[in-house]
């Protein structure tokens, strides 16, 4: 797919390295650690949720 894509007047020879600047590794970094974050705070808010429910068995049958 990316012979269709690659410019002509190059050579494809595979030696070509992707470069990021500085600016968008820092944003991707943000966008991972907001990522992240998301994730984790989703899994405390499940484990808060079978915790409750855990409570509330509990209580109901003692």
């Amino acid at each position: 797919m990316s012979m269709l894509t690659h410019s002509l007047d190059r050579p494809f020879d595979g030696t070509e390295r992707l470069r990021i600047s500085k600016e968008r590794k820092a944003q991707l970094k943000r966008v991972a650690l907001g990522a992240l974050t998301l994730l984790s705070m989703g899994s405390v808010l499940t484990a808060l949720i079978a915790l409750r429910t855990a409570i509330y068995v509990w209580h109901l049958h003692a």
